[in-house]
């Protein structure tokens, strides 16, 4: 029997343990990860988040300005902050677009029915983003998603969250204006995220 036989049959005699949020917040609790570690939970399972380079970094910056003096006093931008979409998945989005809420979210972590905008930005991470995150998005009823490719400079929206994907794919031209559908004043032109 060769290697790749066998790994069925592996598989289906271990166990798989799932986290869930109670847990991953006891070990952050616990200081189990550094500060510095960049760790999220994705369907019970801690996936590490690749190191974040200075063009995403400056990204995340430049989309964090914008959307401040854009949205105004309609939205809180929250910066790689959790997401609490079930009792097993918290991912950190690069820049989420918030519903305004006196306490600022200090009580409890935003979930879908806060967010108005949620947005990755990918160099390395395109793939993953695009086949987990994504999904897991619409699947939690998360209203919009853009995703920002640092490799292609391109936009990717996604609006009309179902089961497990969005109904609505656009990718918007350098030269066209766009704006969250829940924030419709909230407009950028897409060359400005460039």
């Amino acid at each position: 029997m060769s290697a790749a036989e066998a790994q069925p049959a592996l598989s289906k005699a271990r166990h798989i343990f799932r986290l869930g949020l109670d847990a991953y917040h006891q070990m952050i609790d616990a200081g189990i990860f550094r500060e510095d570690d960049r760790v999220e939970l994705i369907e019970g399972e801690l996936r590490a988040m690749p190191p974040i380079k200075p063009d995403h970094a400056g990204k995340n910056k430049r989309l964090n300005r914008l959307l401040s003096l854009r949205a105004g006093e309609s939205a809180l931008v929250a910066v790689q902050d959790p997401l609490t979409l079930s009792p097993h998945s918290e991912p950190q989005p690069d820049l989420m677009l918030l519903r305004p809420r006196g306490d600022f979210y200090e009580g409890a972590n935003p979930t879908p029915e806060d967010t108005l905008l949620v947005i990755e930005i990918c160099d390395t991470s395109l793939r993953y983003d695009r086949e987990v995150k994504v999904p897991l998005y619409a699947a939690h009823g998360v209203p919009e998603v853009w995703l920002i490719d640092l490799k292609h400079r391109r936009l990717e929206m996604y609006r009309e969250p179902g089961s497990n994907e969005y109904r609505l794919t656009m990718r918007p031209e350098r030269t066209e204006v766009v704006a969250p559908v829940l924030l419709p004043g909230v407009r950028i032109r897409i060359d400005e995220i460039w």
